[in-house]
């Protein structure tokens, strides 16, 4: 397939325009890009993916909701980096909580390297709140057709730290136990019903919340009717702890600083692997798992041989 050169491509208007940049699966619009650019700064700008929808096309993203307007979509996002956010909103300070700071970072897009109906390629700058560029990001995204009712997206992420070391933190971190976040996050749609939690063998969120689960699911219905399954399954040869949210808000990530500090040497590559199986339906547990196994072998994304400290 011939991948077009978008490198000039604009922020959220364009996922509707000339210069569309998307994910298709089975010839539909799976997933829409985003530069982020129209992100005001105390959000952290940063590109993204949304609206993220089932092959049926129910949406299984939100942005900017009133519970936290800085989540958005599908992406990777650091509550801190060097001291400053590229998560958006406020920082947890020790002692003191959540506070509105003039520390946020942007995530500037530089170009594609591939960007095809089904797998984009894109270059990424890091850049802290001083304008000095902290990181240099080559995110890859891709769309897999998994069923007649399943889809999975497989985010490749490669970080590469610049002149400087640099130290990964999280509110955990800072002394707000559990709050680890911070890497892969996929904030999801908001119904009258919270979604419910399923891993393999364990139910719910408080039984997966940090966990070293090799998957993890959210179900969910939205006000319409509409069902929609979440299926989150680590790869590559690290893993780190889940970072879950079900009751408070709908959201799934993974947690690179869960209870310390990462270190990150100058010129060093930190590279992490999310696939995640977007399905029509509540598939039973059994079928979350056969999804999951049909997934890694068609994908060639085995479980993480290792796991970042906890």
């Amino acid at each position: 397939m011939a991948e077009a050169d978008h490198s000039n491509s604009g922020g959220p208007g364009d996922a509707h325009g000339e210069h569309a940049v998307v994910l298709r699966c089975r010839g539909v619009v799976a997933a829409e890009w985003n530069s982020g650019t129209d992100v005001e700064p105390r959000l952290s700008p940063r590109p993204y993916l949304h609206p993220v929808r089932t092959l049926a096309g129910t949406a299984v993203t939100e942005v900017g909701p009133e519970d936290h307007l800085h989540h958005l979509g599908v992406g990777v996002t650091v509550p801190d980096v060097n001291g400053s956010s590229f998560w958006g909103g406020t920082t947890f300070v020790r002692d003191r909580g959540p506070v509105l700071l003039d520390n946020h970072g942007r995530q500037e897009h530089r170009g594609w390297d591939a960007a095809g109906d089904t797998r984009l390629v894109e270059r990424i700058a890091w850049v802290g709140r001083d304008g000095a560029e902290l990181l240099g990001e080559v995110r890859e995204s891709a769309a897999w057709e998994v069923d007649g009712h399943t889809w999975a997206l497989d985010l490749h992420t490669r970080l590469l730290a610049g002149e400087h070391d640099l130290e990964i933190n999280s509110p955990a971190t800072k002394g707000r136990p559990g709050a680890g976040y911070g890497g892969f996050f996929w904030r999801a749609p908001r119904h009258a019903e919270p979604p419910r939690v399923l891993g393999p063998g364990a139910e719910g969120e408080d039984a997966l919340h940090g966990s070293l689960a090799p998957w993890l699911a959210l179900q969910g219905t939205a006000d319409s009717g509409e069902r929609w399954s979440l299926v989150f399954a680590a790869a590559g040869a690290v893993g780190d702890p889940w970072f879950v949210r079900a009751e408070e808000y709908p959201g799934v990530g993974g947690s690179l600083a869960w209870r310390h500090p990462m270190h990150l040497a100058a010129r060093s590559v930190l590279e992490r692997r999310i696939v995640t199986l977007v399905s029509d339906g509540h598939p039973s547990p059994d079928g979350l798992a056969d999804l999951v196994e049909t997934a890694r072998a068609r994908l060639g994304a085995p479980e993480p041989e290792q796991h970042s400290a906890v």
